[in-house]
């Protein structure tokens, strides 16, 4: 068994025993390796995002929290590779570090048949064009701000080439077919505002919580051509 079918067959099986755990002991002697092996695994899983912990103590070891796991027949192989070609277009927009992840852990839910499947599919769709762009560290900041409810420092060149540096109670992302939007309250204009996120330079989080701001009181009114999300639909 190589290292990739091991990790895939690990997690399974702490997922099938869930919520009993198993030592890593029982684990190496399960698939046939060393303790320390399976020790390295088990920490490659935690860091793909696998919900693994750990019991210390007589009974204890390690345990996955099955209601936070995928079944493998959760997602076929295409619709893996949709979800690939939605992290490829995304480029460096918000929530593409965690499409990304979202995109490791379905491909690691699937049995090894299946990813397989999912890779040749995947390998049948090439993309035309440069390289993907560098990430945006502010565009990173204000993402978790937004997802945290936090308040959050920016400097910002507006369309006219000033600059300034704002708090903003965050309510919103918005993509239009030219830019992303930041909008929320600004502290400094004393309402709502829309930033471009290609012209925020830098951002910077603080630990305050953000009132709460319904969008429709920022932006006046919820126009017709913007659309929530449809996962929000009913």
């Amino acid at each position: 068994m190589n290292r990739t079918d091991r990790l895939y067959a690990l997690a399974e099986e702490l997922r099938a025993v869930a919520p009993r755990p198993r030592t890593a002991r029982q684990l190496a002697d399960r698939f046939e390796v060393s303790v320390r092996t399976i020790e390295r695994d088990l920490g490659a899983l935690m860091e793909a995002g696998v919900p693994i912990y750990a019991t210390p103590g007589p009974g204890g070891g390690y345990a996955v929290d099955r209601t936070r796991t995928l079944p493998p027949v959760n997602f076929t192989p295409d619709e893996a590779t949709a979800l690939a070609l939605a992290l490829a277009r995304s480029g460096d927009t918000p929530f593409a570090g965690r499409l990304r992840s979202a995109l490791r852990k379905v491909v690691g839910a699937m049995s090894p048949a299946d990813a397989d499947r999912a890779r040749h599919l995947a390998d049948r769709v090439r993309l035309l064009g440069g390289p993907e762009s560098e990430h945006n560290a502010a565009a990173g900041v204000i993402e978790d701000a937004v997802l945290a409810e936090l308040v959050v420092e920016i400097d910002y060149i507006d369309r006219d080439g000033a600059r300034t540096t704002r708090l903003v109670e965050p309510v919103a992302l918005v993509v239009s077919d030219v830019a992303w939007y930041f909008v929320g309250f600004c502290r400094l204009r004393g309402g709502g505002r829309s930033f471009r996120l290609d012209r925020v330079t830098a951002a910077r989080a603080t630990a305050e919580p953000a009132p709460h701001h319904e969008y429709q009181s920022l932006a006046g009114g919820t126009p017709e051509t913007i659309r929530r999300l449809p996962l929000l639909e009913e």
